[in-house]
């Protein structure tokens, strides 16, 4: 029976981030549980009650919590590179999110030498290989999956992401015509590969015409191909399904751009919910060579972590990447500060607390969903936190957000 369908309590659990080789006994883990639920059932947590609390003109930062191992700050207080948000005055704060658990320079290289490669060959980033290659790809899906180090599977990983990405980049930010009039048919497209359309012969061979044509949608196709040689049907499908998602939020982005529209906080919160780090954290199980059940991976309580968590990543990843973009851009701190009136640094500041509390849900929920789920379950939680930790620190180090990059 899966124990998730049992009584354990959702919504806390102690401050620790979940290992794999933790015990795994709900009884033991009973006492560290209801200690953290009193502390929690004392105020409300969560994406959905932080808006209450965190837009008031006297917000100030919560206090950080003790540090433990996972979460250990650097002894001056600094994050490991605040670094410029969109101007030398502004400076991101440290968030509370785990260190990166490995750093291996030499996996990380091959895995990104070998991605360049792969984007040469599908057609990505023509004529910008060279600063895709200062981004350092390759590096975020080495730290983002300590579970492996076979170069292959974080590859997989890596080309997943890297089409993803190619998206933006490609028909959003920098492509030859990224009028926002053309986002919908071209993400139709893109699904049109991601989930294979189904025509009849004569129009399927006008659509492949298109797809030999389309370097974003040769890539989707390809990083799926590698997909399916280390995934189960069922892990593709659950990526499938996760780019579907993301896709929903590429559109709505298109109509604020083609409207010159700009989103209140709640909406672009939402867009944040579908537009997010999810397609690439739905790869830890098949790159880690497991999959984590279907029961426990639909439920909603899983769910719920997994989603807050792939959020909590996409809002660091505002914060990191105000330096490239244009001060007109929308994210999280730009709309903050237009709508509270606010200085950039407070509302910098004041996005940080949005993930600092989303982070400490995510931990909360993590411990009891490891008390009360499968091994398998307890180590795709795990996996979940490392990938925060190795994103964090990508964010921190990248040239694609600090300035040095190849143009």
């Amino acid at each position: 029976m899966n124990r998730l369908n049992g009584t354990a309590p959702l919504g806390a659990g102690a401050p620790t981030a979940p290992r794999p080789d933790d015990p795994a006994d709900t009884a033991e883990a009973a006492p560290a549980v209801v200690d953290a639920l009193r502390g929690l059932l004392a105020g409300p947590t969560g994406l959905g009650t932080s808006a209450a609390r965190l837009f008031r003109a006297d917000l100030t930062p919560p206090a950080a919590p003790a540090p433990g191992p996972a979460l250990e700050q650097p002894a001056d207080g600094s994050s490991h590179d605040p670094g410029p948000s969109s101007g030398s005055s502004v400076r991101v704060p440290p968030l509370y999110c785990p260190d990166a658990e490995r750093d291996d320079p030499a996996l990380g290289e091959e895995v990104n030498n070998r991605l360049v490669e792969w984007a040469e060959e599908v057609g990505i980033f023509r004529g910008r290989l060279e600063r895709l290659r200062s981004h350092n790809f390759g590096r975020l899906f080495m730290l983002a999956h300590p579970d492996t180090d076979d170069p292959d599977r974080i590859l997989t990983a890596a080309r997943c992401g890297l089409a993803e990405w190619a998206v933006d980049d490609h028909w959003v930010d920098e492509g030859e015509d990224t009028s926002p009039e053309l986002i919908g048919s071209r993400l139709a497209l893109a699904h049109a590969v991601v989930d294979p359309v189904r025509l009849p012969a004569r129009y399927l061979a006008q659509f492949e015409n298109v797809v030999r044509q389309e370097p974003v949608l040769r890539a989707f196709r390809s990083c799926l191909d590698h997909l399916a040689r280390i995934a189960t049907p069922t892990q593709v499908a659950r990526l499938r399904h996760e780019l579907a998602v993301m896709f929903v939020g590429y559109n709505q982005e298109g109509e604020w751009r083609g409207s010159e529209r700009r989103p209140a906080v709640w909406e672009y919160l939402l867009h944040r919910y579908e537009n997010a780090f999810y397609p690439c954290m739905v790869l830890i199980d098949p790159v880690g060579g497991y999959e984590l059940p279907a029961a426990e991976f639909a439920d909603a309580r899983v769910r719920r972590t997994y989603l807050y968590a792939g959020t909590a990543n996409v809002l660091l990843n505002d914060l990191y990447s105000m330096a490239k973009e244009d001060p007109t851009d929308t994210n999280l701190p730009n709309l903050i500060a237009a709508e509270d009136n606010c200085s950039l640094q407070e509302a910098v500041n004041r996005a940080a607390c949005i993930h600092d509390e989303l982070m400490h849900t995510v931990e909360a929920e993590c411990a009891v969903l490891s008390a009360a789920g499968s091994p398998e379950l307890r180590r795709y939680l795990a996996g979940l936190w490392a990938w925060m930790g190795g994103s964090k620190e990508w964010h921190a180090t990248s040239p694609r957000y600090h300035g040095a990059s190849t143009q």
